[in-house]
């Protein structure tokens, strides 16, 4: 299965969320590729803490092999070379954890007709190589989404299944990016429709996932004023109303990741480790992340509302 993550801005929480699914479904037995396609700004091999390894490979990434530079892209294997300390042992019956990163001197660039072929080949290659592959695309409408958007509506990718989601963090701002990104004039399912998609089936193949997201109910804010604790609550409910508003509401929604201390500081990986032994993480975070990470698949979760 596709998996392409898009968000309508930077700091929605879309790389580091993403990351840690691939991370969990590859834990969970599955094999999983992960693919930077942020072109603007490639990111991800951070997240997995393979940067010096991303460096080792600028000029064979993504952004050489979909140009035409090189015939093959370079990928990394995760468990082998992080310089995560968890990572480098992963427990018996874990899955293969690929990162195929964009360059570090790479950029956005529009789509041609060789590099949407190359596209095209990698994605279908990928496809029946690995039980699921995640595309992290660069943030808005941008050349990233057009070129996915337009790989998938090719004859020979119309039996893929491929799904997208949206990632917004839960304030007025993002809820209404997220909506635009999505069901605007230039958004994803127009831009899909525009190249061939059916737009039923495009707009059964998006959901949101809310980011960062604060629970007015949680020991987390225990301490805050009444004033404050009712503030917050009112305003979680505004957002609520303004998300059904949107089409962006409970029905569309993949899940939601709590608001998590540790990845305010840093964008990481959440391990097991992180939440039992050094207790730096919350329980809650790691059960979303699992959740969110299974329902990827199921079916019962893509049905139309």
């Amino acid at each position: 299965m596709l998996i392409f993550a898009a968000s309508d801005k930077g700091g929605a929480g879309r790389t580091v969320t993403s990351a840690n699914l691939a991370y969990h479904r590859a834990m969970a037995g599955d094999d999983v590729c992960y693919l930077d396609f942020d072109f603007g700004s490639p990111t991800a091999a951070t997240v997995f803490e393979v940067a010096d390894a991303r460096e080792a490979t600028d000029g064979r990434g993504l952004h050489a092999y979909l140009i035409g530079e090189v015939g093959e892209p370079a990928w990394i294997d995760v468990w082998a070379k992080t310089e995560h300390p968890v990572l480098r042992n992963p427990p018996p019956g874990c899955g293969r954890l690929v990162l195929m990163p964009g360059d570090v001197s790479g950029g956005e660039f529009a789509t041609s007709d060789d590099n949407l072929r190359h596209c095209v080949d990698l994605l279908m290659k990928l496809y029946y190589e690995y039980d699921l592959v995640v595309v992290d695309l660069s943030a808005g409408r941008s050349y990233a989404v057009d070129m996915a958007l337009e790989a998938t509506a090719q004859p020979e990718m119309r039996e893929i299944t491929a799904r997208w989601l949206v990632f917004h963090r839960w304030t007025h701002k993002h809820v209404a990016a997220a909506a635009s990104l999505a069901f605007g004039v230039r958004g994803i399912i127009a831009g899909g429709v525009a190249r061939g998609h059916d737009e039923e089936a495009l707009r059964g193949a998006i959901r949101f996932v809310r980011a960062a997201v604060p629970d007015p109910e949680s020991p987390l804010w225990s301490q805050v004023s009444p004033t404050q604790s009712a503030w917050m609550r009112k305003t979680d409910g505004d957002l609520r109303q303004l998300a059904s508003a949107q089409g962006v509401g409970y029905s569309q929604v993949l899940g939601s990741v709590p608001l998590e201390p540790v990845l305010q500081w840093r964008e990481q990986l959440i391990t097991a480790e992180d939440v039992v032994d050094s207790q730096i993480a919350n329980q809650e975070t790691w059960q979303a992340l699992s959740r969110l990470a299974g329902r990827l698949t199921d079916d019962k979760y893509w049905e139309q509302a």
